[in-house]
């Protein structure tokens, strides 16, 4: 079963405020950003994938996360790159690309050029805007398409 997007209908402001955490609701719906180091999936070694905390939606591996020092989650690349949107940022003195999610248009955090191969890129995320799903749980989350990405070859 595939993430059906058609389902989804952005709760109101309002709503998000009593559905999200106080730091959840300020990083996806003010553009905020969460500090480095002093969030949940920073370091978080196991194996499932990353969907966006208010829609749902699949945006990351843990296949594709690396350790970019930063402390914040980073990936080479989004899971399904459909879901994911870029945006000039001018918010800095210097400018930056922001990472949004598509149908939740939530703020997820920024991606850079300077990530490991094979991309060459960084998508340095808020863990604030996620929620993991561990390898155990995607079939009974309604994420089993994903499951082969944890499969070993024999």
């Amino acid at each position: 079963m595939t993430w059906d997007c058609s389902c989804f209908n952005k709760p109101s402001r309002d709503e998000l405020r009593t559905l999200l955490s106080e730091e959840e609701f300020r990083v996806t719906q003010a553009e905020g950003t969460e500090r480095p180091f002093h969030n949940p999936y920073w370091n978080l070694h196991e194996e499932g994938i990353y969907v966006d905390v208010v829609s749902g939606e699949p945006l990351f591996s843990s296949t594709d996360k690396f350790d970019s020092g930063t402390g914040w989650p980073s990936f080479r690349r989004p899971l399904v790159p459909d879901n994911i949107v870029t945006r000039p940022d001018r918010s800095l003195i210097y400018m930056r690309t922001e990472v949004r999610s598509r149908h939740a248009d939530s703020h997820l955090g920024h991606v850079f050029n300077d990530g490991p191969v094979p991309t060459g890129l960084r998508y340095c995320i808020n863990s604030a805007a996620l929620r993991f799903v561990s390898k155990a749980r995607l079939s009974g989350e309604g994420y089993e398409e994903f499951m082969a990405l944890f499969e070993s070859e024999s």
